[in-house]
């Protein structure tokens, strides 16, 4: 498939008066459309910052980014981000919040109102439009999140740990949610995470990097037979630990 996205050779150090802190190394891998990747990563290994290069907020110092061919910063590709917490305001009721990227671009018409509907109900939130962020679970407000993300039409979406705020319970049941409708949308993913199994069980392939400056150790395709077509159902697979095991050896070896 066609790359959506490409990372040709990046790097990136932070400075400061105390000097230069390599974060990445001569990082290259690409996105096909369509695709879900998921990165992992001992912990700081840059993995946030690789998520910020690629959505042009930081510029390599080394490299490219290239969303279709063109530079990050020039393209006109929109890209979608999904943050750790949902970044719900208080004062704006659910319809307000998953309609401030439509606000903004000033795209708020008509039909876009009738869209932003239809995937409230879709995606369990009827009911709860006129209702406050405080008055909705943490599920319930990462779905609210997703739909002010996907309401824009992103070519390209990037979650930096999404889940991560939630208990163990509802972080399953919502990254199987998420997951299941960011590939029912056919929308490209990337996925940033910390957690090995909720890597496998959402993603095409994984890359796997290495203690900072974070490199590419390896990056590892992930293929599961047809019955297994959600994240819950993945964990169930035989073939799970096997690949559980895999990465865990790969981030043990990249650990100095």
């Amino acid at each position: 498939m066609h790359p959506i996205l490409e990372a040709c050779e990046v790097s990136f150090s932070y400075h400061s008066l105390e000097g230069e802190t390599p974060a990445l190394s001569n990082i290259s891998f690409s996105v096909a459309t369509g695709e879900f990747l998921a990165v992992v990563g001992p912990s700081g290994c840059g993995k946030s910052t690789l998520l910020s290069l690629l959505s042009g907020l930081l510029e390599p110092e080394d490299g490219s980014v290239r969303i279709d061919g063109v530079p990050v910063r020039e393209s006109a590709s929109v890209i979608g981000y999904m943050f750790q917490k949902d970044q719900l305001f208080e004062w704006r009721t659910i319809f307000g919040n998953v309609a401030l990227g439509l606000e903004i671009q000033k795209k708020l018409t008509k039909e876009n109102r009738k869209n932003l509907s239809q995937m409230i109900e879709a995606y369990g939130l009827a009911g709860f439009e006129s209702a406050r962020p405080s008055e909705l679970s943490g599920g319930m407000r990462q779905r609210a999140a997703l739909i002010r993300t996907l309401a824009v039409k992103p070519d390209l979406l990037l979650l930096d740990e999404p889940f991560s705020a939630l208990d163990y319970q509802t972080r399953l049941a919502v990254c199987d949610d998420i997951s299941t409708i960011i590939r029912s949308t056919g929308k490209t993913a990337v996925l940033i995470t910390h957690d090995l199994a909720e890597a496998i069980s959402v993603a095409d392939r994984i890359v796997i990097l290495t203690a900072r400056p974070g490199q590419v150790k390896q990056i590892l395709p992930i293929q599961f037979a047809p019955e297994y077509d959600s994240p819950l159902k993945r964990r169930n697979a035989p073939e799970f630990s096997r690949y559980f095991n895999q990465v865990w050896k790969e981030l043990q070896t990249s650990v100095p």
